[in-house]
């Protein structure tokens, strides 16, 4: 007889690597606090990147940043292929968005996170040779149900029958671009309703696979590095997700393709990250459907996080309170 924690080997991310995550979103979402209103996304982001990299160093993994930053000219910290960690413990693949929704977190908007996510090593697809992919993210409900092949209508149809609920009363996340216009439309003219995004990519995948959330299903063009992520959680939650690289160009089409992507290819969860061995975890930056933001009381911080593990199919809240003196 099999041990059913046979699969949960020493070499893998567990259940102590997720916790002591936590900390290095915590501290990335309270440094950008007084960044939050400012108009100043640059400046916050900076904050959570030091942040972020600072708590890092000091867990015990050999994490190799497959999504950050950037490429390293452009990105002194975090940069796409840097070493974090202690270099003892699990090899692993890690995705870095120390604020995603820097936009949101200068306007003072919701929505606004500081995200990691974390895999075995060489498990996660490495598409940042081009930035955007076009995206389809449901729960568990969508699985061999709905295809990003389909017209958004028919998906849409599918889905609610699935869900056992009308059409009128499902609800689709878009990200508000001008290259959504038709998309938008389309849902509407399917009988369902919208809810636009003015940032926000990985929020709005998660939103839509979550049992408890208001959103059936999130779509549209988004960030490939974005997709990545929201793979790492969907994989947790038990939902579906699919994607599609969307060059901008041909000489960004060239470049996906020289780097070993492929471009008509629908990428599905076992594409974008490898293995059922994922971690995901996130704190609000600002308020969210996910989870509330880094709030002030006096002398305390108060921070709200998830972590999610595909291995154990858990979703854990963590609320955190912190002394200003040591923060701020």
């Amino acid at each position: 007889m099999v041990s059913p924690t046979a699969e949960l080997s020493p070499l893998r991310p567990d259940r102590n690597l997720a916790m002591e995550l936590v900390r290095a979103t915590e501290a990335a979402a309270i440094r950008a606090v007084p960044f939050i209103g400012r108009g100043a996304k640059e400046a916050a982001d900076g904050a959570a990147v030091d942040a972020m990299r600072a708590f890092l160093g000091t867990v015990d993994f050999a994490g190799r940043v497959v999504i950050g930053e950037g490429e390293k000219d452009n990105a002194p910290m975090l940069f796409n292929g840097e070493e974090v960690g202690t270099g003892r413990g699990p090899e692993c693949d890690i995705a870095v968005d120390p604020i995603d929704g820097t936009s949101l977190t200068a306007a003072g908007r919701q929505n606004a996170l500081s995200v990691l996510a974390v895999s075995d090593r060489g498990s996660m697809l490495d598409a940042s040779s081009v930035f955007y992919m076009d995206k389809l993210v449901t729960g568990p409900a969508g699985v061999g149900v709905v295809d990003i092949r389909l017209p958004i209508g028919e998906n849409i149809r599918r889905l609610a029958k699935a869900l056992d609920k009308p059409v009128e009363e499902m609800v689709v996340s878009v990200l508000h671009r001008p290259r959504h216009e038709q998309l938008i439309q389309d849902i509407r003219d399917a009988g369902a309703g919208t809810r636009l995004m003015s940032d926000g990519d990985v929020a709005g995948g998660i939103n839509a696979a979550r049992h408890s959330a208001r959103t059936d299903m999130c779509v549209g063009i988004g960030g490939s590095p974005e997709g990545i992520v929201t793979a790492c959680a969907i994989k947790a939650l038990g939902g579906h997700i699919q994607g599609i690289l969307w060059p901008r160009d041909d000489d960004e089409r060239q470049r996906g393709i020289d780097a070993g992507l492929e471009m008509d290819k629908v990428y599905e969860a076992d594409d974008l990250v490898k293995g059922n061995n994922t971690i995901f975890v996130a704190t609000g930056v600002t308020d969210g459907q996910l989870v509330r933001g880094v709030r002030r009381k006096r002398d305390y911080l108060y921070t709200e996080s998830v972590v999610l593990r595909s291995a154990s199919g858990t979703l854990r809240r963590i609320v955190s309170d912190h002394l200003v003196s040591k923060w701020l």
